[in-house]
């Protein structure tokens, strides 16, 4: 059954639901990473948790508060903890990323971060950003309206976390290292859980499906993460309409769907009215896999129980989910979110831009001495962005930049590809093997910034979650095939583009977006599908100081975790 959360700063048990509360303080919260023994698909596993609970604590807090997190490392290697969507205005030292704003909390010892809200508003969330630990170090942070300020919709009744993860029978690091070490996929995960629990469907796991309590006749909110580490989703529950609401802690136009399409790293929030018989149904999550890859093909279900009188249903309904592969039920959905863009949610698409980078998306191949690897054509995969592997350094990145230590990265990431080909179409033998390296790109702190990206058919083409960190981002335009720099351009979107912090670049199509160049730091930018960023799907923006003390970089805390080459 449901755990409930009263929203604001007491916590109770009271029907499963958050029920609103203002309350306004500066929040500390204690935190212990730490193995905890879990039993899934009948068997027992010690995994990497947060005081204990998988997924972890819900953080909740009012619109531009700031939180404090003493994170206390009582596990067995070096973690650290990323606020994702949470822009962290001149506050890099706290964003987590391990090697580019910090390296790792090591094994008995603790780091306390300042989480900074500014203009965020919805469902965040919260997840370890060190190799695959995120897989079980993760949860979600709920930002209220700001005192005295509401919803641009009717208050829901109640409102509840919905959180999409994986779980694998292995230990995801060993999973991660031998995948690397031999140059092939990593191995699927077992299941998909929702709120931890894989659900009926799923071997051993019907007595403890999540089951969420709801009134007949009422609006309720819940806010969708997904968490998963290597699948988009689709998502749905049975004979219930969902209204999506927000996506990514930013108001959007109410879009009634039956199903959504969420991106790993991405959130949404979505009102249901529970206007049908009194009974129970599935809500209910499987893949969308566009690509020729390995993917987990099961579901996941929780159930969604009306209170009242009457006869347990002998058979709960599924929802009618997509097809794993139906890019057209994708699209149809994802074309639709626009943002509320009204007088009291405006927004400010950059038009003066003055920085364009063109961005191509790959998968590529290492080449291993002597064919030794399991990989294609017997060699290692990889990824890239511009054709180069983002090589993590062992002194964070941030430090490096702020200290002046030299021989930590370079900073010459290209505005363009090495070479201009039908990205979409034929596959060029000479960009399947990308260079290896730390290159970063510096960008004016206040200047337009445009970053079309460019999905390519090398290797093993498929869709890209790509998230940026520091900043929300307007998407303008997607596409399919290859970007044409007169023609596409017609296409965007300037008036009510949806602005997110994690968006899909098409299978072998494009994506642009815009943003401000307006936090100074040190600011990661990856591909959220995990395997892909650990091939190296990466690349760091490092944005200037402006003029001004507020348009500056701040001061390191006083202490930060030590690199072990530093």
């Amino acid at each position: 059954m449901a755990g409930f959360n009263k929203m604001g700063c007491i916590l109770t048990a009271f029907l499963g639901f958050m029920f609103l509360q203002l309350c306004s303080a500066t929040r500390y919260y204690d935190w212990v990473l730490k193995e905890t023994n879990f039993t899934r698909l009948c068997s027992t596993k010690s995994i990497l948790t947060v005081n204990g609970g998988f997924p972890g604590p819900t953080i909740q807090v009012h619109k531009g508060e700031t939180i404090y997190v003493n994170v206390r490392n009582q596990g067995l290697y070096g973690v650290t903890i990323h606020w994702h969507g949470v822009k962290q205005p001149r506050n890099p030292w706290s964003d987590g990323p391990e090697n580019i704003t910090q390296c790792p909390i090591q094994a008995g010892s603790n780091f306390t971060y300042e989480v900074v809200f500014s203009s965020e508003e919805g469902t965040l969330w919260w997840h370890a950003h060190s190799d695959w630990t995120r897989a079980t170090v993760h949860g979600a942070m709920v930002v209220l309206p700001a005192a005295g300020t509401t919803y641009p919709f009717a208050t829901p009744y109640a409102q509840q976390t919905i959180i999409l993860a994986s779980w694998f029978k292995a230990d995801v690091m060993e999973v991660i290292n031998s995948a690397l070490a031999t140059g092939a996929d990593p191995n699927t995960s077992d299941a998909f859980t929702i709120n931890g629990q894989p659900g009926d469907l799923y071997s051993c796991s019907k007595a403890s499906t999540y089951r969420l309590l709801v009134d007949y006749g009422k609006t309720y909110m819940l806010r969708i993460i997904n968490a998963i580490m290597n699948e988009e989703q689709f998502f749905a529950i049975a004979n219930h309409n969902l209204t999506v609401v927000t996506q990514d802690a930013s108001y959007i136009k109410p879009i009634t769907t039956p199903y959504i399409m969420i991106t790993p790293g991405q959130t949404m929030d979505v009102l249901v009215t529970t206007n049908q018989p009194r009974s129970h149904y599935y809500m209910a999550s499987t893949a969308y896999n566009d690509g020729d890859v390995p993917y987990h093909n099961g579901t996941t279900t929780a159930i969604l129980q009306y209170r009242g009188n009457y006869s347990t249903p002998s058979t709960t309904p599924l929802p009618n989910l997509p097809i794993h592969n139906d890019t057209t039920a994708a699209d149809n959905f994802t074309a639709r979110v626009k943002s509320l863009a009204s007088k009291a949610h405006p927004i400010s698409v950059p038009t003066n831009i003055t920085t364009r980078i063109y961005m191509t998306v790959s998968i590529n191949e290492r080449i291993c001495a002597n064919a030794s690897c399991a990989g294609p054509n017997n060699n290692a995969i990889a990824a890239s962005l511009n054709n180069i592997s983002f090589e993590t350094p062992s002194i964070d990145v941030l430090q490096a930049y702020y200290r002046g230590i030299n021989g930590v990265f370079q900073g010459n990431f290209p505005s363009n590809p090495p070479l201009f080909y039908n990205f979409t179409g034929e596959v060029v033998n000479s960009t399947k093997y990308p260079t290896f390296g730390t290159k970063v790109k510096f960008l004016k702190y206040g200047e337009g910034v445009e970053i079309i990206f460019q999905g390519t058919n090398l290797v093993a083409p498929e869709n890209h979650p790509m998230h940026l960190h520091g900043f929300s981002f307007y998407l303008v335009g997607t596409g399919y095939g290859n970007f044409n720099k007169t023609t596409s351009p017609k296409t965007y979107n300037l008036v009510d583009p949806p602005e997110a912090n994690t968006i899909g670049v098409p299978k072998n199509g494009w994506a642009t977006i815009r943003f401000v160049a307006d936090n100074p730091g040190v600011w990661f930018m990856h591909c959220h599908l995990e395997r892909h960023a650990s091939w190296g799907m990466d690349t760091v923006f490092i944005v200037r100081n402006g003029n001004t003390k507020e348009s500056k970089l701040r001061p390191p805390p006083a202490h930060m975790p030590p690199c072990s080459k530093s």
